[in-house]
Order: C-alpha cells, then structure tokens, then sequence
C-alpha cells in the first residue's frame, strides 16, 4: 500500500484504513493509498508550516529554476504518467497527453511570472516618502483535487502557489490519488522538504481537517457547488482565504448562419470530452430553429461513429465514467428528462457489449425544457440535450437562466452576433467558434454560483498573495499635524 508523501518522504498514515483505486474501465483493482485522518493532514500541515519560512525567503530566480526542473522531470517520466493517470481516471491516452502538457507547461509559466514583479512603487503624499505595494505569500495552502482532471487542477493551484512562496499540502480525490504521488515522488523531490505534501483520504475527514485548521489561511479547492459551500461555511469563522472552482451548466448556442458539419463536430467534443465529466462541459444546447433538423442530423450521424472503450487502447474516442454512483446520477437525469416526455435520438442506454467497466453511451436528446435535471442541475456525463429558439435575444436569455456562471459557448460567422452574446453572457469564460480552448494567460473561473477565484493568468498568481501596503517616510521630524492642535 501507498504512503502519505511528508517531507520529501513516504510517510505510514495513523490511520489502519485504506481507500481501494480502481481502473473504472475495468473495475480492476490498481492500488490501495492510506484513508488519511486528521493526525495525518495534521502533520502534513506542521510540515508544510516549517518550510515556508526558508521557501519564501529564497530568491524568485532560484524558486523559479526549481519549477523549471518539476517541468523538466515530468517530461523525463512522461510515458509513466500518462499511463497511469490512464488507467485511474479513464479518459483516451490522447486527452490524457494533452493535461501533462498543460501541468509541464504550468510550472514554467508561473516560475517566469513569478520572477516578474512582487508589486508596485505608488506615489508618495510627501517627497520624504515612499509608498509600496507588496504582494506575499499567505503560508500554507490547502489544495483540494478533484478527480477528472487531477493533474491539470492540481497544477493550476500547486504552480502558482509554490511560485508566489507559499508551501503545499495537497489532497487528491480518493478516486484518483496514484499519479499525483507518482508526480511528487518523481518530480517534486528536489524541492525542500516540507514544501509539498501529499495526504490522501476522504473529504471527511481529512478535507475537513484541512479547511479547519488554524495553520492553513488558504483553500484552493475544485469540486462540487455542495462542498463549496460546505467549504465556505466551515472556513468562515476563521476569516481564511478561499479559492473556489466550483460546478457549471455551461450551455452552447449554434447560430443560424453556422457551416453545419464543423460546427456539429464542435458540439460533440464541448459535451462529450472526458465523457463528458468537465465542469466546462457543455451540457445545454440551444439551435437555431431555421438549421435545427439538418443540424440535429449531422449530430447524431458524428456522435453515433464515436467509439467507446478503455483509454488505454488507441482507438477509444470516450472512455468510462469514473464510477458507479457517478453514473447512476448521470442515468436518473437522462431518465427523468425520459419520462417527462425528452426524446432521445441516440444512446440513452449502458452499451451492452461492455459487461465491464462505467461506460454509458453518448446520448443526444430533444424536447427538452429547464424544468428538467437534465437542463438545470450539473449532469457530468455523456449528454447532448438540445432545446431549439426563434430569435438570438431569446437564446441568450436562455444561457443566463441558470445559477451557474463558468462557460458559453457560440457558433457563429456573424460578428454583430458574437458581440451580442460576449457582452450580455454571464460566464466567465466565452468561447466562440473554439470551445474549451485554455490560454494560460486567460484567466479561468466562473460567475454566480461557479465560484470565487480565477486560475491561469495574472489572475492565478494574485490569487495565492496578499496584498501590503508599506509607508516610508525617510524624515523623523515631527508633522505638523501631530498633537498638540
């Protein structure tokens, strides 16, 4: 069985319980890790807590040659990862080569942004003065991954936060732990001890422990809109620093004038990469009523050639759902939109010749409305539900009907229609014509209800430094408006 990593070591959890990892292609057994409890996380918060005094005081140049080595080392055991994080999170090799390019890309990023700037000289009230604006490291900083893509959220926090001089302790999902302590064993271990730390467990109650505890000013968490606020309402007494990614419904509109073959093609991979299990995910989808039955044809024709099966096999386009319970949420959705009279035109169904393994078909449905699940609450699965509108006006009053903030999507040729719906879309992120496409200098994150914070950019480094204010006078003569009046 796996260990915490704790100071640059394998350390032997407290805890006598141990978390099964599955191959949800499989079901096989891949690994057992420790389930963490709050000794644990405790120790690792100790850990991170010692070492941030001598990692913030080293040089940005040094810091930043030591984010250089993690990229160099993480293409050093590329093949590695990649297999593994394969064979526990699901997804086809190809989508799982494209995030180690973004975690090896992350770190040099951030070392470079890093090196840039820690604030600004402002002006000063008096000519014996200086005024400065410092940004510092908070300390330790939680940070929380989820499971669908473990080593990309896992980077956008890690990177910027190692390189703005806070120490790490990091607790991966229990259903995808094996990679990141892969990619602290074999990329991180020339960082000082304590820097990084990996304890795997549960949200309870090793998340929990974390999130309460007084050491830890900053969470940095990925997840469900449920536990964010759970999140929210624990961290609240203490007045800590939160940064929240949080769930989305993030919904794509096909304009009228659109090419019909590519912009179907688009649709299909918004909704059904990672199968579908992103939070960017689109996961409504409003068409133009002029183009609806040619374009709906083209979708269905594209989404019934995508071949299902384990990631590791070159030929799979959609891999499995992480796992049962996920699945069965996704099936209640489609299920409800079933019985309350949705069409589906394709899929809707677990695919027979799969005994094995969380597979369930692409499903295109029509005759859908957003009273259903399936249009109003975040279904994370394989699901294209399509509505159809009359008017532009009326499709971007349908995008922003929702709680959620995180993307929008738009096909189109027109530019009058693409600055329509950029200004009037709330969504942090707009994409038109290029879906989930990611800028490392974009910042990511979401409106309303996806969330507080921003990733990547300018934004993703300012998000794990405070900001001081620090005011020089080089005189010690007293002013004149000191007492007495």
């Amino acid at each position: 069985m796996k260990a915490h990593w704790i100071n640059n070591q394998w350390t032997k959890s407290d805890s006598e319980e141990s978390i099964k990892v599955y191959n949800p292609a499989t079901e096989e057994l891949l690994e057992n890790v420790p389930a963490g409890s709050e000794s644990d996380a405790n120790a690792a918060v100790a850990a991170a807590k010692a070492a941030f005094g001598e990692w913030r005081g080293i040089s940005a140049v040094e810091r930043a040659h030591m984010l250089h080595e993690v990229a160099a080392k993480i293409r050093a055991n590329w093949d590695d990862l990649v297999e593994l994080l394969t064979l526990e999170e699901g997804k086809p090799v190809s989508e799982n080569e494209e995030e180690m390019e973004w975690v090896a890309d992350t770190f040099p990023y951030y070392a470079e942004m890093a090196r840039n700037s820690r604030g600004r000289v402002i002006p000063s009230p008096e000519s014996s003065q200086l005024n400065m604006v410092l940004k510092e490291p908070y300390g330790v900083v939680a940070c929380i991954v989820p499971w669908n893509y473990p080593m990309l959220l896992m980077a956008w926090k890690v990177a910027p936060a190692l390189a703005a001089g806070n120490t790490v302790v990091i607790k991966p999902s229990e259903m995808t732990p094996l990679t990141t302590l892969l990619l602290v064993e074999t990329c991180f271990d020339h960082l000082p001890p304590g820097v990084i730390n990996v304890i795997t467990g549960y949200g309870v109650p090793v998340g929990e422990a974390l999130v309460r505890h007084p050491d830890v000013p900053l969470i940095a968490f990925t997840g469900s809109l449920e536990t964010g606020q759970r999140i929210s309402a624990e961290a609240a007494p203490m007045m800590k620093r939160l940064h929240l990614e949080l769930g989305g419904k993030d919904a794509f509109v096909v304009g009228p004038d659109v090419d019909i073959k590519p912009s179907a093609e688009a649709l299909a991979y918004a909704a059904l990469i990672n199968c579908g299990q992103v939070c960017t995910s689109t996961e409504r989808v409003y068409v133009a009523n002029a183009i609806a039955d040619e374009f709906m044809g083209a979708l269905v024709e594209h989404v019934r050639s995508l071949r299902l099966g384990p990631g590791i096999e070159p030929s799979t386009d959609i891999g499995p759902m992480i796992g049962e319970k996920f699945r069965a949420k996704f099936e209640t959705h489609v299920e409800e939109a079933r019985g309350r009279g949705a069409k589906v035109l394709t899929g809707g169904q677990r695919p027979p010749d799969k005994q094995r393994g969380y597979f369930y078909e692409p499903t295109v449905l029509t005759g859908v409305d957003h009273s259903m699940l399936i249009m109003k609450e975040e279904t994370f699965g394989p699901a294209i539900p399509v509505m159809t509108y009359k008017t532009f006006d009326e499709a971007i009053d349908l995008v922003n009907d929702s709680k959620y903030g995180l993307g929008a999507v738009l096909r189109t040729n027109d530019p009058r229609l693409a600055k329509k719906f950029y200004e009037e879309v709330r969504a942090g992120t707009i994409w038109i014509n290029d879906p989930l496409t990611d800028n490392y200098a974009g910042p990511f994150g979401g409106m309303k209800m996806s969330g507080n914070t921003r990733e990547l950019g300018e934004e993703g480094l300012s998000s794990f430094m405070e900001t001081k204010h620090v005011h020089w006078d080089f005189s010690s003569e007293p002013k004149d408006w000191w007492y007495p009046y």
